[in-house]
Order: C-alpha cells, then sequence, then structure tokens
C-alpha cells in the first residue's frame, strides 16, 4: 500500500531537489543514482519531504546537518521518525559529516539495509 502525499508540496520537493546539499549530492550521484533498486530523492511522505526513499524496502534515508542537533531538531525528528514508523517504514539517519568522512561504511548501512528486504531480486 503506498504511503500518503500531501501534493500541495510538491513544488517545496521539487526546489530541494535542484538544491541537495553538498552530502546529499555526493550520496545521490556516487551510489544511489544506479542503485539496482529504485531510490527516490526528496520525497513527499505525509506532509514531510525526506532525503531519500526506497519504495521497495520501505526504507527511509536521512542526512543530518547542524540543525538536527539541537532539542528543537531532535524532538521534531523523534516525532517524523514515529509517523514514518507508523507507516512501517524504517528510517536510518547520518550525518553530513559521516557522508563527507565515512563515506563506505555510510554505502555498506545502506545497502545492508536494502539487502535484509525483498527490494532486490535474488
Amino acid at each position: 500500500m503506498p504511503v500518503p502525499k500531501n501534493y500541495r508540496m510538491l513544488p517545496q520537493a521539487r526546489r530541494l531537489r535542484r538544491e541537495m546539499t553538498p552530502q546529499e549530492r555526493k550520496l545521490w550521484y556516487l551510489f544511489l543514482k544506479d542503485y539496482p533498486v529504485k531510490i527516490y530523492r526528496q520525497r513527499i511522505i505525509e506532509s514531510f519531504i525526506v532525503d531519500f526513499y526506497c519504495a521497495s524496502a520501505k526504507l527511509v534515508i536521512e542526512l543530518d546537518g547542524q540543525h538536527h542537533f539541537t532539542e528543537q531538531g531532535k524532538h521534531y525528528d523523534a516525532e517524523r521518525s514515529q509517523i514514518l514508523n507508523s507507516h512501517g517504514l524504517r528510517v536510518i539517519r547520518f550525518t553530513n559529516h559521516d557522508v563527507d568522512t565515512k563515506f563506505s561504511q555510510v554505502c555498506d548501512v545502506i545497502h545492508h539495509a536494502i539487502s535484509q528486504t525483498e527490494a532486490i531480486p535474488k
């Protein structure tokens, strides 16, 4: 069953796709874009725009910048993850620093998370 989508957020999602952060751009172009299963960038789920989404694996991938480490940011992320989890989605988070300094490990974690599902044909 598809996840709900607030279509009024489409212009903002399109803008975010055009204006990806350097870390989002790196992860997208060096790993996710050509991954064997479809991964979407800046996907709308409910009234949220997630950084990356693999529907077949029910996986949300979030890259967290500085504002995620404030008390308000942590609270918002926890609430948001809980809502996403209620739709049967798994949320994995990486810091921008992780993408900059541990890129291969980030890719390994994502690949492992997807390969644990039925998303990749055997």
